[in-house]
């Protein structure tokens, strides 16, 4: 009996809503068309941006692990390894790249076993301009998670102006004014402002999640930058080199 009463009400409910629906303006069905597409972008956005910091963290675990197994700083690189979508990899191979670039002779005639503190710096700054652009490759497509955050409630509230402002175009047109003429066109219009938040309110949670995943790993590559830095100028550096 219970289970009979809970399929009507449902079934009721999905024809209330439906009946609302019909009683939408087309500024508002217009409106709602734009926060659905707005909702597609967000959560694909979403979806796509968690799987992305997810493997990045699961890789950058790995990489460290086997980075601090190396007795040498140009270990994993003398390798010729490769690792896609590892942030933390990004940063140590623009490093070694940039070490072992000034510690090779002009002449090709060997390499140097330790390097300046001038070409120390340049490494240094090498590794702050790859910290810099792997950062932003995780913060890229963020931005759509903050407009459907600050523009999809915006967006339900002119949906129910609009309507509402419709509903009493109507109502003062036609001179009459009471429960029957006003409740589909107010319902109808408030529609909107539902939307908006069944957009607004997903996308805030994902975009605070993710930025503060972002933060973490942000953090951790400048914390790994320095640490790389540091063993590099141990391993290599020579105040009297020139």
């Amino acid at each position: 009996m219970n289970a009979a009463n809970c399929f009507f009400a449902a079934a009721g409910d999905k024809t209330e809503m439906l009946y609302i629906w019909e009683q939408t303006t087309v500024e508002g069905k217009a409106v709602i068309f734009l926060l659905v597409v707005l909702s597609i972008f967000a959560w694909s956005v979403m979806i796509s941006k968690t799987m992305q910091m997810r493997r990045a963290k699961r890789l950058n675990q790995y990489f460290d692990a086997e980075f601090r197994a190396q007795p040498g700083v140009l270990g994993i690189f003398a390798r010729r390894v490769l690792v896609e979508g590892c942030p933390l990899f990004s940063v140590y191979q623009e490093g070694c790249l940039a070490i072992d670039a000034r510690l090779k002779q002009p002449d090709a005639a060997g390499r140097r076993k330790h390097i300046s503190l001038k070409s120390m710096e340049h490494v240094k700054r090498s590794l702050e301009g790859v910290v810099a652009r792997e950062s932003l490759k995780l913060e890229s497509g963020l931005i759509t998670l903050a407009l459907a955050v600050s523009g999809a409630p915006f967006l339900g509230l002119l949906g129910t102006v609009w309507g509402v402002m419709s509903t009493f175009g109507h109502i003062a047109q036609s001179g009459k004014a009471n429960l029957a003429t006003m409740a589909p066109g107010v319902s109808a219009a408030l529609v909107t402002t539902v939307a908006g938040l069944l957009v607004a309110i997903p996308s805030m949670f994902g975009y605070n999640w993710l930025v503060h995943n972002l933060r973490t790993q942000t953090v951790e590559l400048d914390n790994f930058a320095q640490e790389l830095a540091s063993k590099m100028e141990a391993e290599y550096l020579r105040e009297d080199v020139e």
